[in-house]
């Protein structure tokens, strides 16, 4: 590159008229480095040799950037935007770019990182770098239009953020609740879940053990009307007896008051995740994810879905399961033989669901819990490893699965070495 390649000036210091078509030829590319609010670009010709560089303010200064391209097109440039992927600091420029007819396209940071010292050998990173880099690759080829998300997918990102807000408040308070009440009621988690409705609503309503012992007959209609009716006689009757048998601190007025609120705002938590788990399930019900919900559970279809992408959209199976971050390397240089281990390139939330989910399917599959005890027996008892296998045999299948396959757990292992017929 050039000397002084990288020294930049405020986007209203530019002159357009400076660059002419005759000269640098009817393709301009704007290549920008993305920030919370320090926006950088490289102005380069279609070749990728960056004619110079400007930065400027985002938001404040949007509208001043969309000028200067409106100019340069008005002089007969075609103008080509391309920045990385950088969560959602740069989905307002890009909106008020396509807006504007401008198109806009993608390269990996992947990409940019790894060409860092390809074109000035200097092993050095930058705002400016960053951008003529972007530039330069985009011009060779190595980008992508960026496409408008569906509006069913994102809402569908949305439901899932609002049902993990609920669940991850809901989780807090329950380890919460469990410390309270192994201090005022250390006997009540051995007859109730801590995680169940009923254990939160008899908190919530009625108060302490000795304010369940004082009003035996509510306590057990509350208990019978919460569980509909599905908890035992002999557990609602435990409960009353242990609550005038408890063994517990004798709670302090304030004390019994903090209590009761810990479990209300639990039990709130808990219906609050409940209905918009409900509103994922609906609203995953007309996307690509409803192939995959009976094999991993609505939820972890939809994150896989808005994550990911449909499995239709992709070429292989080694390719969706790049994607997840789910791809081996190794790092080996002569004798020394490293470690296969997982890329971790792809969403974290993705390989976070599937872990819970290969527990879920380890419990009620008797193939997959065979193969999971013998890989965990082969690797000295690491379970890690033997979960981190099954998700990616449970990625391969759902790829299938997504494209119109049945789930089979008998094509998945070899199960006359485990030992069914």
């Amino acid at each position: 590159m050039k000397k002084r390649t990288y020294r930049r000036k405020p986007v209203n210091e530019f002159e357009p008229s400076r660059i002419q078509p005759e000269t640098f030829g009817s393709r301009l590319v704007f290549a920008i480095d993305i920030a919370k609010v320090d926006m950088v670009a490289a102005i380069a010709d279609g070749h990728g040799q960056v004619l110079d560089t400007v930065d400027w303010k985002a938001p404040s200064q949007n509208a001043t950037v969309i000028d200067l391209l409106r100019r340069l097109r008005d002089r007969g440039f075609t103008v080509e935007a391309v920045m990385e992927a950088s969560g959602t600091y740069g989905d307002v420029l890009r909106q008020m770019l396509e807006d504007n007819g401008f198109p806009v396209f993608r390269v990996s940071g992947k990409k940019t990182y790894d060409a860092r010292e390809l074109y000035d050998g200097v092993p050095s990173m930058h705002d400016a770098k960053a951008a003529a880099i972007l530039a330069r690759l985009h011009a060779e080829g190595l980008s992508a239009q960026i496409q408008a998300e569906p509006e069913d997918k994102r809402s569908l990102r949305a439901a899932i953020a609002i049902a993990d807000l609920h669940q991850r408040r809901y989780l807090e308070l329950v380890h919460k609740l469990e410390s309270w009440l192994a201090r005022y009621w250390p006997e009540l988690p051995d007859l109730l879940a801590l995680t169940s409705a009923s254990l939160m609503a008899l908190l919530a309503r009625i108060g302490g053990p000795a304010d369940v012992a004082a009003a035996p007959d509510e306590a057990r209609r509350l208990l019978n009307g919460i569980s509909h009716r599905l908890l035992e006689d002999e557990t609602v009757e435990a409960v009353v007896v242990s609550a005038t048998t408890s063994l517990g601190v004798r709670p302090l007025p304030l004390e019994r008051e903090a209590l009761m609120a810990i479990a209300a705002e639990a039990h709130r938590s808990l219906r609050a995740f409940k209905e918009a788990k409900l509103t994922v399930e609906r609203l995953s019900a007309d996307t690509p994810a409803r192939a995959l919900a009976p094999v991993v559970g609505s939820t972890t279809a939809a994150v896989i879905f808005t994550e990911v992408g449909d499995p239709n959209a992709f070429r292989s199976v080694a390719g969706f399961v790049k994607a997840m971050g789910l791809n081996l390397r190794e790092k080996s240089s002569g004798k020394t033989k490293g470690q296969l281990k997982l890329t971790k390139r792809g969403p974290a939330r993705v390989r976070q669901y599937l872990w819970l989910a290969v527990h879920r399917w380890v419990q009620r599959d008797p193939i997959a819990r065979a193969w999971y005890q013998s890989k965990k027996a082969r690797d000295g008892g690491r379970a890690s490893r033997a979960v981190v296998a099954m998700m990616r045999k449970l990625a391969k299948a759902l790829f299938h699965v997504g494209r119109g396959a049945e789930f089979d757990s008998t094509k998945l292992f070899d199960i006359k070495r485990l030992g069914f017929a």
